[in-house]
């Protein structure tokens, strides 16, 4: 497994978690790469996996629009983690040549039920994104 304890605990809802803790996580994620062009998560189709950005870029897309780009230690996929095969609510796209490190909705639910502040932690985080957001 290529993810590091380091990059895991820079994911805000995972870094108050102890590395004991975020060392049985790292064991469960997989790797996974994805090649320029490739759509790593399609906007409406369901998913189950969270993505943490271990190397290359990515372009976040949001009704054909370009929202924001993302790098190395940037993540995505937390409302697959809560209620997998939920729509994806945007496209990422590789722009580069990346590595992935993928965390399944079925491997996540255990932890947190583990770790119950980790719940918290994400909620927050996703409200905070909730509000950056802007909604017609």
């Amino acid at each position: 497994m290529s993810v590091t304890l380091d990059a895991l605990q820079k994911v805000p809802f995972l870094s108050h978690v102890e590395r004991k803790q975020l060392d049985g996580l790292a064991q469960t994620m997989a790797d996974r790469d994805a090649a320029p062009g490739k759509e790593i998560v399609a906007q409406g189709k369901g998913g189950v996996a969270f993505f943490l950005i271990l190397e290359g870029q990515a372009t976040v897309v949001v009704d054909g629009e370009e929202r924001r780009t993302l790098g190395p230690g940037d993540h995505f996929g937390e409302i697959a983690l809560i209620v997998p095969d939920l729509p994806r609510t945007s496209t990422v796209r590789a722009d580069t040549e990346m590595k992935l490190a993928a965390l399944t909705a079925w491997n996540f639910k255990p932890f947190v039920m583990q770790n119950p502040d980790v719940a918290w932690a994400l909620l927050e985080e996703m409200a905070r994104r909730f509000a950056a957001t802007p909604h017609a």
